[in-house]
């Protein structure tokens, strides 16, 4: 099945493998609240247990550094793509007010970038994401 829409997360390739999971799943859950639309049914196992609902497409994950983050990151702004952002000083951060906060105290050019994620078009996600290679 091929979808009109695709969800990618980049992540930075120099993070602690704790650091990459923990992004792609705050960025993820960006995409989740911004479409609704893209969250499937509710499972159900055989013996009737329910289980939540998931993110009803594939997530492609891409790799890159800093530099490759912020070329991303224009790319999808200049495309009217708004995308999730999570940076190093959200690390530091024990709650979500305090996450806000980090990113509102630095202006878009200078924000420590360690993942973004976003769904749109094929094409508009193609174009944000040329020349990146998937997270290994």
């Amino acid at each position: 099945m091929q979808f009109d829409t695709k969800i990618a997360v980049v992540i930075r390739n120099d993070l602690q493998a704790w650091q990459k999971l923990n992004v792609a799943s705050f960025l993820t859950s960006g995409v989740a609240a911004a479409f609704p639309e893209c969250i499937g049914d509710a499972y159900e196992d055989a013996s009737s247990t329910k289980y939540l609902a998931l993110i009803g497409q594939p997530i492609l994950i891409y790799g890159a550094d800093g530099p490759a983050l912020s070329r991303a990151l224009d790319r999808a702004l200049t495309r009217n793509v708004t995308p999730a952002v999570y940076t190093e000083d959200m690390f530091k951060t024990t709650h979500d007010a305090a996450n806000r906060e980090a990113v509102k105290a630095v202006a878009r050019g200078d924000l420590n970038l360690v993942g973004l994620a976003m769904r749109a078009e094929r094409k508009v996600i193609d174009k944000i994401v040329d020349g990146l290679k998937f997270h290994s």
